[in-house]
């Protein structure tokens, strides 16, 4: 299975921060590119694969300050994501998510 798509970040250790601007997600697209977005956190991502397990470097914003760091993400035997978004210098964010599913109308 891939990491290839978007991904809904369903846990994250603060879950009353974590969709304070928008519902929190992270998306692997080819080629190894790739973003994310949780609180006041945004990012692009460097790296990322179409694999099961993959590590990444980002450049984004904290706040509206620049920020960078990487990060890694595991395909669980469940179906779900497990990872950590890594800021230079500073936090660690773990977080778990679902691959989100699209609907169509008929």
């Amino acid at each position: 299975m891939t990491l290839l798509g978007r991904w809904s970040i369903v846990e994250m250790p603060d879950d009353d921060y974590r969709d304070t601007m928008e519902p929190a997600y992270i998306l692997f697209g080819e080629n190894g590119s790739g973003e994310f977005a949780f609180g006041c956190v945004t990012g692009q991502i460097f790296g990322g694969g179409d694999t099961d397990t993959v590590e990444f470097s980002w450049t984004g914003n904290d706040q509206m300050d620049e920020a960078q760091g990487d990060g890694w993400a595991e395909l669980q035997p469940n179906g779900t994501l497990k990872g950590q978004i890594c800021f230079d210098g500073g936090d660690d964010a773990n977080f778990a998510a679902r691959r989100e599913t699209s609907s169509t109308a008929c």
